[in-house]
């Protein structure tokens, strides 16, 4: 193999170990689960559902519109950022295996 490709193809699983550290360093600060709306005794409230092992936990957003939208947008990024992971480690085996690492 060309020592230009090789090289690059290096640079390239650098690059790609960077960005995995940094992704799932982000992650870890965003909430994980879903916002959920339940409605009790005809109101309407809003919960951030998640699983803790086994369990499902709620935690209670109250009906403050600011950080519902705040929650739910963070809990979209969060989805985001685990598709960009696993393709990131999809692209990592790929390169392992052309460079014979």
């Amino acid at each position: 193999m060309s020592t230009v490709i090789y090289g690059l193809l290096e640079e390239e699983k650098q690059r790609n170990i960077e960005m995995l550290e940094m992704h799932k360093k982000e992650i870890g600060l965003l909430p994980k689960g879903a916002v959920v709306a339940q409605k009790i005794n005809g109101g309407t409230y809003y919960y951030l559902r998640y699983r803790k092992g086994e369990k499902v936990m709620s935690e209670y957003l109250g009906n403050n519109e600011a950080l519902i939208a705040e929650t739910r947008k963070k809990v979209a990024k969060r989805k985001h950022l685990e598709n960009i992971i696993k393709r990131l480690k999809l692209e990592y085996k790929q390169i392992c295996k052309i460079v014979k690492d």
